[in-house]
């Protein structure tokens, strides 16, 4: 073999190599760019998903408490009833009338709701309500951590580069943290 055949069979070696690299380099950086966005976009649902649940779950919870508290409300008003006839009895049989109406309006309380609870459930929903923001919390950080590892690896200036020649620079644009639409940020207001 001649030199001169030797020197270009080099060259074009020196050159496939290179391009090649290049080639499985930018790939390598076309398919982690594409990772890193399905990693936001799937934390991002992760967010949707919380709100989605706090959404399902607080009325409910309202509801539950709200109706407990009216039994309850209606079972002392029954009792406290009862009590005063006794305060207005002026004979034996009006005080033993009110006697049987208070162990009535006991007896029917207990039959249909064995136990006042109502302070439990109002301690549940807010522990329910915490936990739920919580959660909606948590999925903000981690969104907007994946935000910032994808950001900072399709803005370094080699890797955008070879996103803009392997495919579409503008599908790898960097994305916003976290932004709450106008009053998505606040939690439902609970009222009794």
């Amino acid at each position: 073999m001649s030199k001169g055949l030797i020197a270009v069979l080099a060259v074009v070696g020196i050159i496939v190599v290179f391009v090649g690299g290049f080639f499985l380099w930018g790939t390598g950086v076309y398919d982690s760019a594409v990772k890193a966005q399905e990693g936001v976009n799937n934390e991002f649902a992760d967010v949707q998903a919380a709100y989605q649940r706090r959404a399902d779950l607080v009325p409910n919870l309202v509801a539950t408490v709200k109706a407990a508290a009216e039994n309850e409300k209606g079972i002392l008003t029954q009792v406290t009833q009862a009590r005063a006839g006794i305060v207005g009895a002026k004979t034996p049989e009006d005080l033993e009338l009110a006697g049987r109406k208070i162990n009535t309006a006991i007896n029917l309380a207990f039959e249909a709701y064995p136990q006042i609870r109502s302070t439990e459930n109002f301690q549940e929903l807010q522990s329910q309500l915490e936990g739920t923001e919580n959660r909606i919390n948590v999925a903000r950080q981690r969104y907007n951590a994946s935000v910032a590892q994808y950001n900072t690896y399709v803005r370094g200036y080699f890797k955008k580069s070879a996103l803009n020649f392997f495919g579409d620079g503008e599908d790898f644009s960097p994305r916003k943290g976290f932004e709450a639409s106008a009053g998505s940020e606040k939690a439902p207001e609970v009222k009794f």
